[in-house]
């Protein structure tokens, strides 16, 4: 294959890896790990890498050189297939952000939902988060939205990862009219680069931080929130959730315990009391003393949940009360997927949740398999036509991370149920969201919540 590409000379310490890979690591690989195991032994894929030989030194006539890289998995399926990564870069209905940690999906994330459009308006600012404060990343979602559209990044104590410096760099946060000359707002103590003027979110603990961003919200907006969304602060799976629809709504988010409201959390139901507040989980992550102190201090408070991760997640998803909640019971929307196990991911899908084909944060908790309950739902608002398909909706799924976290048999299989089906046909027939599809998990001791009819939102 011969591509071709001006001269680029690259920095030395890329080049150096370029090098290493085109040549140390091919020549020490032993032949064995260049094959697929037999037996049930790790798989090692190899990958077809374009490398650009010359180009990148800076000179010669601008050839390509193939180089093969060896990439270990457990399963060959999970790999990427041919010279562009496809299938597992993206599909038809499928795009993945394949980062191998939440710092890289954000900064992708970041990057794809802020390009650099001419006439687009400049970047005002950013939310920066510590990697172990999923907490300040799920409350720091509702800045992901507009009208301030500040993407969430992903830092360090101490250290800014390079992943995020590069798409600070490129994203290049002015100030703006709401946030005067602060390009970044820190939270948690996250580090940021030399050269932004930045501005720290205060607070120690997650409802402290919470509390804060929600201060910061106002400020910025200028607006009472309709709704707030309270979840728990020490099951991630069931609060990841609310970070695609504070960002999609501008709903803040707060945390609770498990039976004790705290103080900052009260501070804020009482800054906004006649906001209508929702328990995102069910009663054995957030008890029923939670929602008498909360209705203590506000107007309203409602459960939504179901037991099970996933299955709180479907039922958000489906989930409608008024201008509240997703009502997603029909095909034509966008998605994103994450595994529960990179709770950041939500605060780094946050972005895509509110910007091109708006939608809902979906969970796995597993890596190689679909969850039923997903698979169900999926399959429920699977899109069809019957004579013309241009004239169709379609729905769209961003995976959050690499194999590691959503395989290569799952996309694959997400895809298939997202793809446009004529009805009827021998390939499948339109889910409804009455059409007998299995529901997700039911409340402990409570009724489910009855998806609301309404407008598609």
């Amino acid at each position: 294959m011969w591509i071709p590409f001006p001269a680029v000379r690259l920095p030395r310490r890329i080049q150096n890896a370029i090098d290493w890979v085109r040549f140390d690591l091919l020549s020490r690989a032993e032949p064995r790990t260049l094959g697929i195991a037999g037996g049930g032994a790790v798989a090692v894929v190899l990958l077809i890498w374009v490398l650009i030989a010359t180009p990148f030194s800076g000179g010669g006539d601008g050839g390509t050189r193939v180089v093969t890289i060896a990439i270990a998995t457990d399963n060959a399926q999970q790999a990427p297939v041919g010279v562009l990564g496809f299938p597992l870069v993206a599909t038809r209905n499928t795009t993945r952000i394949s980062g191998p940690d939440p710092t890289d999906d954000a900064a992708a994330a970041a990057l794809a939902t802020h390009p650099p459009a001419p006439e687009a308006a400049p970047l005002e600012a950013v939310a920066l988060v510590p990697d172990d404060d999923w907490q300040a990343g799920i409350a720091a979602s509702v800045l992901a939205g507009p009208p301030a559209r500040m993407p969430v990044l992903i830092s360090q104590h101490g250290a800014v990862p390079g992943a995020t410096s590069q798409a600070l760099a490129q994203l290049n946060p002015r100030g703006g009219r709401a946030s005067g000359d602060v390009a970044v707002y820190s939270a948690g103590g996250a580090s940021v680069p030399s050269g932004l003027k930045s501005q720290d979110v205060p607070g120690e603990s997650p409802a402290e931080i919470a509390n804060s961003i929600d201060q910061l919200r106002q400020r910025l907006v200028k607006e009472e929130p309709e709704h707030i969304l309270l979840v728990s602060s020490t099951q991630a799976g069931y609060a990841m959730p609310a970070a695609a629809w504070a960002a999609r709504s501008g709903d803040p988010v707060l945390f609770t315990g498990p039976r004790q409201v705290p103080s900052a959390t009260l501070a804020a139901l009482r800054r906004h009391a006649a906001a209508g507040v929702y328990v995102l989980g069910p009663a054995s992550v957030i008890s029923k003393e939670v929602l008498k102190q909360v209705g203590r201090v506000s107007a309203t408070v409602q459960r939504v949940g179901a037991t099970g991760a996933v299955q709180n997640a479907l039922l958000f998803a489906r989930y409608s009360d008024g201008s509240f909640g997703w009502n997603i019971n029909d095909p034509g929307h966008g998605l994103e997927l994450a595994n529960t196990d990179r709770p950041l991911d939500a605060a780094a899908a946050a972005s895509l949740a509110s910007s091109g084909m708006w939608g809902p944060l979906l969970l796995t908790d597993t890596t190689d398999a679909l969850p039923p309950e997903l698979r169900s739902f999926l399959l429920d608002i699977k899109p069809g036509y019957e004579t013309d398909p241009t004239r169709a909706v379609y729905n769209h799924i961003w995976l959050m991370g690499d194999a590691t976290a959503i395989g290569g048999q799952v996309q694959a299989e997400v895809d298939e149920l997202a793809e446009l089906a004529q009805i009827g046909s021998a390939g499948g027939n339109q889910g409804t969201a009455t059409g007998g599809i299995a529901q997700p998990g039911g409340l402990e001791g409570e009724p489910s919540p009855t998806p609301q009819k309404g407008k598609k939102k």
